[in-house]
């Protein structure tokens, strides 16, 4: 339950930057559902801050924090932080396929990409897998650079989330581009 965002949990003004844990894994998708995604690799994110929910839509947490949260980060930041869904079934395989999913999408009014974990068995899917994630909901931060910055387990604290994305937009493009700045116009 710690890991990097823990600190984000129980926030009390002691904020710092969070830590580089190395380069994000490619993400492992059967299918896509809701609008293109911006790119269908993370590779194609690079200069981009990437925010990945990874849910379950029988998840209670997922519901009740996970989905309202990327939604909330997508509504304010969306044009300058790529939010993705990733729908990473790891039980109850048979109530969880494309064609439920995306009534729950469109029900729950998600309106940014959704990827499907490629399912390996009945087990854990691929990506899930890959980044070590102990269950849904999960929330992983990508810095420009392709830098997986945080791994995080349950209900995510909001103000600290926006602040470190803060931080993290500030931070230099590995492109050699500046910062984008919101327009007043």
């Amino acid at each position: 339950m710690g890991g990097p965002l823990a600190a984000l949990r129980g926030y009390r003004g002691n904020m710092h930057r969070l830590p580089v844990m190395g380069p994000a894994p490619e993400w492992d998708v059967s299918q896509w559902l809701g609008p293109e995604p911006p790119a269908r690799t993370l590779g194609g994110l690079r200069g981009k801050v990437v925010v990945i929910e990874a849910f379950q839509m029988l998840c209670p947490g997922c519901v009740s924090h996970g989905i309202p949260l990327a939604k909330r980060v997508h509504a304010s930041v969306g044009d300058e932080v790529v939010v993705i869904g990733l729908h990473s079934v790891f039980e109850h395989h048979e109530a969880m396929t494309p064609v439920s999913l995306a009534a729950f999408l469109h029900e729950y009014r998600v309106t940014f990409p959704v990827a499907v974990d490629r399912p390996e068995g009945t087990g854990m899917p691929a990506t899930m897998r890959t980044y070590g994630l102990q269950g849904t909901p999960s929330l992983l931060v990508i810095d420009k650079s392709g830098m997986l910055r945080a791994n995080a387990f349950g209900a995510v604290d909001e103000v600290a989330l926006g602040v470190q994305l803060g931080l993290l937009l500030a931070e230099p493009d590995p492109r050699g581009q500046e910062p984008e700045s919101r327009s007043s116009d």
